[in-house]
């Protein structure tokens, strides 16, 4: 295993050739997201495809990113860089279960928000407690206390539970 996790994690865009696996990753993706939305597979045993198709064709609003560790497939970003406002946020954001704790979702998402500074707005389902402790420690980590949160009800979903936002400026230079 590699001791210094910068040279472990990778980030890069997404290519068209990386479609395949970013679908199978999506469906752990939405495999762990089930827990608290209560989805199921279709027939096939396929979870549907929801924002993805969305972000693919949006490149210019959406930037995707494949997440790397070691070398392999560790999971993925996609980046609002043409949000409400003129605001960034992450469209959705997955590490497999697999190098979970160990920095690499921290790793990326700082090198994300540091790679576009400015108004962010980053949203999470509420009663997922995991995404909630990630967000408000890569957060606070970011701006200290100069953040602010907020609960929106998800556009015609009105079964699912408010989404839990968290809104600051990463307008900064990094060092």
């Amino acid at each position: 295993m590699t001791e210094n996790l910068a040279d472990a994690v990778g980030l890069r865009a997404i290519t068209d050739d990386d479609t395949p696996l970013i679908d199978r990753l999506w469906q752990l993706y939405i495999h762990d997201l089930s827990q608290s939305r209560g989805s199921l597979p279709d027939a096939a045993g396929l979870f549907k495809l929801g924002h993805l198709q969305w972000f693919r064709e949006q490149p210019d609003d959406w930037k995707g990113f494949l997440v790397t560790y070691e070398d392999a497939p560790a999971g993925f970003a996609f980046v609002g860089v043409n949000w409400e406002g003129g605001k960034r946020t992450i469209g959705e954001f997955f590490v497999v279960r697999g190098v979970r704790r160990r920095g690499v979702g921290e790793s990326v998402a700082r090198t994300l928000i540091e790679r576009y500074p400015g108004a962010w707005e980053i949203a999470f389902q509420d009663d997922n407690a995991g995404a909630r402790a990630f967000w408000k420690h890569v957060v606070s980590d970011i701006v200290g206390e100069a953040w602010l949160e907020e609960w929106r009800l998800v556009p015609n979903k009105p079964h699912i539970p408010p989404d839990h936002w968290l809104m600051f400026d990463a307008s900064y230079n990094s060092t």
